[in-house]
């Protein structure tokens, strides 16, 4: 039996834009611009449909949206939008207007980095999640995406932290705390070898809030600094791919 809501969760953008705004926003590839009262701009996003993605940030349901987010979401008093004719074209906008503005609210794609793999593999109770150039055999790659080491990172712990429940931060390998250069990563996954790929490649593949909620329910640890790691780690990876409204335009792909 679902619980009732005593009160609606809120909308922040929705009170402040009005709905029309989002009701009215083009059904086409772009970027948008959120800025604060100063006319600062806090985030820069793009989308293959802007009217999806807005819509995406109606509702600002605290137990479902990242605090970073909430936060955003509370600043934000008008959104621009500029409309591109296709999604690599909205891409390359993004990724310009990041280079040039670095806004507070971004962290993935405000350095000049060069793009490259992500890329994974399992070999039985072990999966290992590497960065490369260019693809290689036996292994499935996602990309050309810029900040593949640092996602990199964040993936092995989180997938190392949920298959291993009642495991903490003292626990994770060696180096495994910092973005180490060149460090292929082996997550000894044990009976959860098979359901951390499947994880990953619903993340990978758009189910953002999927992978998200997953790894929170496996992690049993109740330490403040592993519970802290665990939640900026997630953020990263709901802004790196959307949010939970995934659009990204890279592909994911077997070699």
């Amino acid at each position: 039996m679902k619980q009732m809501l005593l009160f609606p969760d809120p909308r922040p953008l929705a009170e402040r834009l009005g709905k029309e705004f989002f009701r009215e926003a083009p059904q086409c590839a772009g970027v948008y611009l959120m800025r604060d009262a100063a006319d600062t701009v806090l985030y820069v996003g793009k989308a293959k449909n802007l009217r999806k993605r807005l819509g995406s940030y109606r509702v600002a349901n605290p137990d479902r949206m990242p605090r970073r987010h909430l936060r955003l979401l509370r600043a934000v008093v008008r959104i621009e939008l500029r409309e591109c004719a296709d999604e690599a074209a909205a891409l390359a906008t993004e990724s310009e207007l990041l280079l040039a503005l670095r806004p507070k609210f971004n962290r993935a794609g405000t350095w000049p980095v060069s793009p490259q793999f992500l890329a994974w593999r399992q070999d039985g109770p072990i999966l290992e999640l590497t960065v490369m150039e260019k693809p290689e055999d036996d292994w499935q790659t996602f990309g050309h995406i810029g900040g593949a080491r640092y996602l990199q990172a964040t993936l092995a712990r989180l997938l190392w932290l949920a298959t291993h429940p009642e495991a903490g931060l003292a626990d994770l390998p060696a180096g495994w705390l910092r973005h180490a250069p060149k460090m292929r990563k082996a997550i000894r996954c044990g009976e959860f070898s098979d359901l951390a790929k499947s994880q990953l490649e619903a993340l990978l593949s758009g189910e953002v809030q999927q992978f998200c909620e997953w790894t929170r329910l496996q992690v049993a640890v109740a330490d403040v600094l592993t519970l802290t790691v665990l939640e900026a780690d997630l953020e990263l990876v709901a802004e790196a791919f959307g949010h939970c409204s995934f659009e990204g335009s890279s592909k994911n792909s077997s070699v």
